[in-house]
């Protein structure tokens, strides 16, 4: 299946690239998400006609990801569980109580777009948190949780 992108999707291209991608993938998150179109000729003129709007909107979208990203990386979190003996948590702290812990402090930040590829936290300390806040903004914070 050959789609026209867009806005820029991660590992894949930027606005305007024409990409072949498997049809499951067009069909049930690319195009319903309206990251993509399909590759016809009638749609690749209508998007050489919107181009320049596109573009805005997606440099748009760009600052205010970086601007976020400065007033994220300014934030000092610290969050409070329980713990058991040695330190260990009763639970665990997941994408979505680093994200309300965050949205609290000032900075809005959707779980989705927090990043925790070694799973959720379960012991005491200091662990440094991606935040994937567009595909060119990924800021790394501090987050250390404590005993309450």
């Amino acid at each position: 299946m050959e789609v026209i992108l867009l806005e820029k999707v991660a590992n894949l291209g930027n606005l305007g690239d024409k990409v072949t991608i498997k049809s499951g993938y067009g069909r049930n998150y690319l195009i319903p998400q309206g990251k993509a179109a399909m590759a016809t000729p009638a749609k690749v003129k209508e998007f050489e006609e919107r181009r320049a709007e596109l573009e805005k909107q997606a440099a748009e979208k760009l600052a205010a990801a970086t601007a976020r990203g400065e007033a994220l990386s300014k934030l000092n979190i610290v969050i409070a569980h329980k713990t058991g003996d040695e330190g260990r948590l009763f639970g665990s702290v997941g994408t979505q109580t680093i994200a309300e812990a965050v949205s609290a402090a000032g900075v809005k930040v959707e779980k989705s777009e927090v990043r925790m590829p070694h799973g959720v936290i379960r012991q005491v300390g200091e662990y440094d948190i991606a935040f994937n806040l567009h595909s060119d903004v990924v800021v790394s914070l501090p987050i250390k949780v404590v005993s309450e």
